[in-house]
């Protein structure tokens, strides 16, 4: 059974696809494998019952869809073309299509463990992939490639540890560090009383009130967070700077933070 916040999510995701008929179909396709769902489910068991991480399960990888999604379409009001646009190699449904693979499939690896789990992410999702791609495009192998390709090296890029080029990939990169707000970091810190060495992370995450993707002034997408307290600022240095500096949409992003109520700082 899923629960409230993955159904919700779900709702999201597919309101901001309706405009793109072959988006909505992929992103049903992927919401009713059941595989998928049981190897998100059990990636977060791993990530919080025994490795003592936060949400890394089908919530969290609905939520860096969601962001995603919701990022590539504000790049697409505003004339931005993705990679395969601009490469002539594809269409922007095709780069959504990869966009929403990834972001639902990045995380599989936290199955495995936490190290190198983006190169576990990728291995454990072709045979998804390869799935889905052949039940939306059963007759054209080339855009089945190209997809596949784009969306792997999405997933095997959204820890910033691995050289990425393409645009869509980099939104995955910039859409996951976006999920950080304290709802994320609550089963951890409620499971683990006992401080130890990193928790600086759960504490910081956990001073994140809320994240907001909107069109920018200056750029076309603003990120907007605010924070409960100064320890905030950590959790936004320290991981979601990090991957909107190695963000191949970096160009594209202005980022705002501040504690409630005070004046936001801005970063980019």
């Amino acid at each position: 059974m899923k629960s409230v916040k993955e159904l919700s999510l779900e709702q999201k995701i597919l309101k901001r696809l309706e405009n793109t008929p072959i988006c909505l179909k992929l992103a049903n396709f992927l919401f009713e494998d059941e595989e998928l769902q049981i190897m998100q489910e059990y990636a977060n068991n791993v990530s919080i019952k025994r490795l003592g991480y936060n949400d890394h399960g089908p919530v969290h990888m609905r939520q860096v869809a969601a962001n995603a999604i919701k990022m590539l379409n504000i790049l697409h009001r505003s004339g931005i073309q993705t990679s395969l646009e601009a490469e002539e190699i594809g269409t922007f449904d095709d780069s959504m299509c990869a966009v929403i693979i990834a972001g639902l499939m990045h995380d599989l690896g936290m199955m495995i463990g936490r190290q190198g789990h983006e190169d576990m992410s990728a291995l454990l999702a072709q045979p998804i992939i390869k799935r889905t791609l052949e039940h939306i495009f059963p007759d054209d192998l080339e855009r089945r490639v190209i997809i596949k390709s784009l969306a792997t090296e999405a997933i095997v890029g959204h820890m910033s540890s691995r050289k990425i080029h393409s645009i869509e990939a980099g939104i995955i990169l910039i859409a996951d560090g976006c999920d950080m707000t304290k709802g994320r970091a609550r089963i951890p810190m409620s499971i683990n009383t006992t401080p130890r060495v990193g928790d600086i992370h759960k504490y910081s995450a956990n001073a994140i009130n809320r994240i907001g993707i909107h069109h920018g002034q200056r750029k076309p997408i603003r990120i907007d967070i605010e924070m409960s307290g100064d320890v905030g600022f950590f959790q936004i240095e320290e991981v979601l700077l990090t991957k909107i500096d190695s963000s191949p949409a970096k160009q594209f992003v202005e980022l705002y933070a501040g504690v409630a109520d005070k004046e936001p700082k801005c970063y980019i």
